[in-house]
């Protein structure tokens, strides 16, 4: 358990679900530099996705900020000692009818957006078979076994999450037990939206990535920009730290460069000149 202010240690005693005290936000980032990022590394015979830059800047604004990865539980603030991010996969069956598994992948202090990448994209590799189930997936399809299971598990999980009883192994196996729940609709081209944050487990910020869109200004097109909204549980530090966060996710993302270990800062923010106003 953390140790904050007493306005910051109240405010779970104030606003006592997560529901209560959900801000949002929404970055609109230029998707100029993230794709002329991805086209470089590509000829360099490195693919990389839009995803992995996005989660890249966030892990690499984290680690300069991170009580962004902490977590209300029974009205307390804790900070984890691991940084993981769950997302839904989408896979069809062997009927070919769509279908929906969530992963969720673990980042070390010192993964880059290479790592990241990797680490993405084997998850995805060891879960795309059709005939294939991972551990989540196979512990939804107990549950349902046996009439009135779902209710009562959940309820008994519930219960126990809140006292910080809940056994390690279903921990592992939650997708609302992490850092960052992120969901990528620009992936089935649909436009963004507020995602919740969930009342079970320890979800504090859930990043949805839109389809892009086009940014006119009296008629006349300007840029493609990549749509991130933003939902944030405001318990689990101040406005302060957000805003400080939100500056370094911001930064990653124009200069998504820095996302790789050992990447000098570009010039003029070595210099100390402020950064580019991002839409809200």
């Amino acid at each position: 358990m953390t140790k904050e202010s007493p306005y910051v240690a109240l405010t779970p005693y104030i606003m006592p679900h997560r529901y209560d005290a959900q801000n949002m936000v929404t970055e609109y980032a230029d998707m100029e530099p993230l794709r002329t990022y991805i086209h470089r590394r590509r000829k360099e015979g490195v693919r990389i996705s839009y995803m992995a830059l996005v989660l890249a800047a966030y892990h690499k604004a984290y680690l300069e900020n991170p009580k962004l990865n902490r977590f209300i539980m029974n009205k307390r603030i804790y900070q984890r000692n691991h940084f993981c991010v769950s997302f839904v996969m989408l896979k069809k069956r062997a009927d070919g009818t769509p279908d929906e598994t969530t992963l969720k992948v673990r980042f070390e202090p010192e993964d880059d957006v290479i790592a990241i990448n990797r680490r993405i994209e084997n998850v995805i590799a060891e879960n795309e078979n059709a005939q294939h189930d991972n551990a989540t997936d196979k512990f939804a399809n107990f549950l349902f076994t046996v009439p009135f299971l779902p209710g009562l598990v959940i309820g008994l999980a519930r219960l126990l999450d809140r006292w910080g009883l809940l056994p390690k192994f279903i921990i592992e196996l939650s997708p609302f037990h992490t850092s960052l729940f992120i969901t990528n609709l620009a992936s089935i081209n649909t436009t963004h939206i507020f995602h919740h944050t969930y009342e079970f487990g320890t979800t504090s910020v859930f990043v949805c990535m839109g389809k892009p869109v086009v940014d006119y200004i009296h008629g006349q097109y300007r840029k493609k920009l990549l749509p991130l909204t933003c939902v944030m549980d405001e318990r689990i530090c101040t406005g302060v730290d957000y805003a400080q966060f939100w500056a370094c996710f911001s930064r990653y993302l124009r200069h998504p460069e820095l996302t790789e270990n050992g990447a000098a800062a570009p010039a003029e923010e070595a210099a100390g000149e402020p950064p580019e106003e991002t839409e809200a």
